[in-house]
């Protein structure tokens, strides 16, 4: 049950399925490369938006795991995750500094999360690009829907340089899922990748719905990835599910896709983040890469 008492789906039990998941494959834990943790005050708003069933969800969307910033980091890690991220994303200019010290410090205070940062088209996001990487800055996060930016924005030029030059993932929601924008799709991230073509993007939710096009760039970039975000779960599938006739190559990116859930902000369990892979019947090989070797290797973790 969320905070609200609305019933989230999921037919499975967190802590008794996860770690039968994890000893059955012989993994250390999972690593997930799609959290959030936020200043409270923007976290309570981004709630709030998600309550609201606002224009960029165009759905109920109950909060499952709604809890204190000390409660949400003991429920994952009671999940087994070993490694997350903290990702955070500005929707307007002279914030996007302000949220990377906020990480940056979150990043000290909390060692099994990768140190995260961001960027928005603005003059002065190459000076807080770098900054943030001299700092340590591990993973970006870019949210083209919520921002309402194109990527190819020049403004952007310094920062995706750096980060490109730096080996950088980041983490990238580009796709037209929930809801198209302006610049979703996949046409602008090909624009992109024409200029910078060694970005490591990760394709948040797979590239939803653009599944096929996102997939077709990703046999062009080696650098591209994936991250299994919301993909595959029922509430996924009611509205974007995926093509059947696109299995074979999830097979083939195996080694390109990262595990990624959403929390806290998904409306059904995170157990039921990882069985949706499960049922996908792809291997225990391939849910080893997906859910920790792929991300530990891509991130250094042991």
């Amino acid at each position: 049950m969320c905070e609200t008492g609305e019933a989230v789906l999921g037919d499975k039990d967190d802590d008794g399925y996860l770690t039968e998941f994890r000893d059955r494959l012989g993994l250390p834990g999972i690593i997930d490369v799609h959290t959030h943790f936020m200043p409270e005050p923007v976290m309570r708003k981004v709630w709030a938006y998600f309550d609201s069933a606002g224009p960029l969800t165009a759905r109920a969307w109950p909060i499952a795991y709604r809890a204190d910033e000390q409660v949400r980091l003991k429920t994952l890690r009671g999940f087994g995750v070993r490694a997350f991220s903290a990702l955070v994303y500005p929707h307007k200019p002279e914030m996007a500094a302000w949220l990377n010290e906020w990480t940056a410090e979150f990043a000290a205070r909390t060692p099994d999360c990768l140190h995260t940062a961001t960027f928005y088209p603005e003059p002065d996001a190459g000076s807080y690009v770098a900054a943030a990487i001299q700092r340590g800055a591990q993973l970006f996060k870019v949210h083209i829907q919520v921002g309402g930016f194109d990527p190819g924005d020049p403004l952007l030029d310094p920062a995706w340089g750096l980060v490109q030059d730096a080996g950088i993932p980041v983490v990238i929601h580009c796709g037209s899922g929930p809801v198209a924008g302006e610049f979703t799709g996949p046409a602008p991230i090909a624009a992109l990748l024409r200029r910078f073509p060694r970005l490591r993007l990760i394709v948040a939710h797979m590239g939803a719905p653009e599944y096929t096009e996102f997939f077709d760039l990703a046999e062009r970039y080696p650098d591209i990835r994936f991250d299994t975000t919301m993909t595959f779960t029922d509430f996924f599938e009611e509205v974007d599910p995926f093509p059947d006739a696109e299995r074979d190559r999830l097979r083939f990116l195996g080694d390109r896709i990262l595990f990624g859930s959403d929390f806290p902000n998904i409306p059904y369990t995170y157990g039921h983040a990882v069985s949706a892979l499960e049922r996908l019947e792809l291997g225990d090989e391939w849910l080893r890469k997906v859910c920790y070797h792929n991300a530990a290797d891509l991130f250094g973790i042991e």
